[in-house]
């Protein structure tokens, strides 16, 4: 699949499941939001205490199926190596995200306190390999 046909399906498309590996190589899936950031990146909102973070961090190769809202229908998956942004580089982008997958917040100062509190991170995946055609 051509990549950037990839990214134009992400950035319609946020409903997915992450997929990254356990220490014992096994696959662990987590349902997540995801988007298309300015560099192309697929990203994800996470935690620092999340098993997807750890995992992550240990190896970092991901893969992503994502679907449309109705579930049935077009969907595609995407692979790639994940960087980890923590707090407080992670904050701006993070608002970029939710700006992305949900719009306009009502009250960015307690969004911005939120994502401290919650220990926020970033998860950028460059997209280097993706299929099947969402349009077959």
């Amino acid at each position: 699949m051509d990549l950037e046909a990839a990214r134009r399906f992400l950035k319609e498309n946020h409903r997915a499941v992450l997929a990254t590996r356990r220490g014992d190589g096994g696959l662990q899936l987590s349902p997540v939001m995801v988007t298309l950031d300015e560099e192309g990146r697929a990203v994800v909102s996470a935690t620092e205490t999340r098993i997807k973070t750890r995992n992550l961090r240990r190896d970092p190769r991901a893969a992503i199926c994502v679907m449309n809202d109705r579930f049935f229908g077009p969907w595609m998956q995407i692979e790639g190596s994940a960087t980890i942004v923590s707090l407080p580089e992670a904050m701006e982008p993070l608002v970029d995200y939710y700006r992305s997958v949900a719009g306009e917040h009502e009250d960015w100062d307690e969004y911005r306190s939120a994502m401290r509190r919650e220990q926020r991170v970033l998860i950028r995946i460059e997209i280097e390999r993706a299929g099947p055609d969402p349009s077959t």
